[in-house]
């Protein structure tokens, strides 16, 4: 069965940052793109970033382009999403998720970790 679990969210200040995990088990990790959503309140899931199953293709959103950084340790089946420069705007349900998808409802991801950024 796979398992997709998020943690490192929390209440953080406008400028500051947080580093997201995702430890996922029950496939072979290595061989997946991995990717990670966000879902604001009362809005629609958002693309955030993927990465390659070799960890050296990535690619991010616009929006967070330059302030977040992903990466993954294939030994430790874990993927990252670090935060940097976070605005209020970030605020959101971060999952991670198994492949890509141009229908992101269609992706297999975790329950999520909350992000919440104050001004």
């Amino acid at each position: 069965e796979v398992q997709l679990v998020e943690s490192g969210g929390g209440l953080v200040q406008a400028g500051g940052s947080l580093r997201l995990s995702c430890a996922a088990s029950g496939f072979t990790f290595s061989s997946y793109r991995m990717t990670w959503v966000r879902q604001a309140p009362g809005k629609g899931l958002e693309w955030v970033s993927s990465i390659s199953g070799d960890g050296r293709g990535t690619s991010y959103s616009d929006r967070v382009k330059g302030r977040f950084t992903i990466s993954r340790d294939n030994a430790k089946n874990t993927l990252y999403l670090e935060l940097n420069s976070l605005k209020t705007e970030d605020t959101a349900m971060y999952h991670c998720a198994q492949g890509w998808s141009v229908v992101l409802s269609t992706l297999l991801r975790g329950q999520g970790t909350q992000v919440t950024v104050s001004s």
